[in-house]
This record gives C-alpha cells, structure tokens and sequence, in this order.
C-alpha cells in the first residue's frame, strides 16, 4: 500500500495552481504602461491573486477574471466588468480588445509582460 501512496502524491501535487499567479506576485497592483510600444495614459491596473484570477480598474470600469491556462501563456476566461460610461470608454474598449488578443505572459521585477505571437505586448509596472 505504500507504494500506491507514493506514486499518487505527484500526481496530487500538480493538481496545483500553475497558471501566472503561482510565478508573478499576487496582491501587487500593476499599472498599464504601454501598449505596442506606444504610452497608454489613461489609468487601468491589474492585480493577480492566488489560484488563478485577477481584478483591476480600466479607465471607467472595474473588472474581474479567470487565467485559464499554464504559465507561461496567457488567456482569460470572460472577463466581468461594471458598465460605467465615461471620457475613457474607448481607451478602455481598446483596453479590452488588446488584453484578449494576449497569449504568453512574462513577470520581470517590477514589469508584467503580456505579448502575443503577432508582436503585440502590454507592459504593466508594479505600483509602489
């Protein structure tokens, strides 16, 4: 019987967060800094938390999700998000738009790097 334990211990350890939030520091709010190279002004944050989900603030809305799959790639489920109007709503459709587009994920100190095969990338920096 002890073998049986054994051999079921790694496959339960797996069973484990593997997605972005097990790597990158969760609680940490990060701030968009650029899209495609080009400043993205308007407020809009992120901050992973443990198991896989995140939360943040785009220009009108707040928003919540789901990390769906391994790191280091990156897809959300759906994303819910208030339904505010404001100045900002076509910064924050853009926001949204890009954000789904994004597969791969890299954490760098203070840098969180969303990117996609097509050579676009979202660049969030951690909040002090």
């Amino acid at each position: 019987m002890k073998w049986i334990f054994a051999l079921l211990l790694p496959v339960a350890a797996c069973a484990g967060d593997e997605t972005l939030t097990a790597y990158a520091p969760t609680g940490v709010t990060f701030s968009l800094s650029e899209i495609d190279d080009a400043p993205f002004n308007a407020l809009t944050t992120i901050t992973l938390e443990p198991g896989g989900t995140f939360n943040g603030r785009a220009p009108c809305n707040s928003f919540s999700g789901n990390i769906t799959v391994p790191y280091p790639w990156f897809a959300t489920g759906r994303i819910a998000a208030t339904r505010r109007a404001c100045d900002g709503l076509r910064e924050e459709q853009d926001f949204f738009a890009t954000l789904s587009e994004m597969t791969l994920s890299e954490w760098s100190g203070d840098l969180l790097i969303l990117s996609n095969d097509a050579g676009r990338q979202m660049v969030f920096t951690a909040q002090e």
